[in-house]
């Protein structure tokens, strides 16, 4: 596997049990749709929550949240919708990011955007 995907993965367990020590129950990781991908589907308060996670080892060309465009966004939607339908859920949906920055091998900053985008 190529170093970034490694990392990448990495970011998607420290993002999981981020949530995870918050209270939210992680439903499904890595959930595929045709195409596309929801890193973590997680569940908190009622609401059905849809995470991307970003990992960088810096921020020298940007935050990592600044790399979900709307080609993304629209995965998102597309897979998020056949979530929700697959699963009959009523309730109400966020999409959030987990943007996570290594300073080193071990320390590390996570940025989590509740509410980042709204599908249009």
């Amino acid at each position: 596997m190529a170093e970034h995907n490694e990392l990448g993965r990495y970011g998607e367990l420290l993002a999981k049990s981020y949530l995870e020590k918050l209270g939210y129950m992680i439903l499904e990781m890595n959930w595929v749709y045709g195409k596309a991908e929801i890193d973590l589907i997680a569940f908190y308060e009622g609401t059905l929550i849809f995470v991307e996670v970003k990992t960088r080892r810096a921020s020298d060309h940007g935050e990592p949240e600044d790399f979900v465009d709307w080609k993304k966004e629209k995965q998102l939607e597309f897979a998020s919708a056949a979530y929700i339908e697959k699963k009959n859920h009523q309730g109400e949906i966020r999409f959030d990011i987990l943007a996570i920055v290594f300073e080193n091998k071990e320390l590390y900053k996570i940025n989590h955007i509740e509410d980042a985008f709204w599908p249009s």
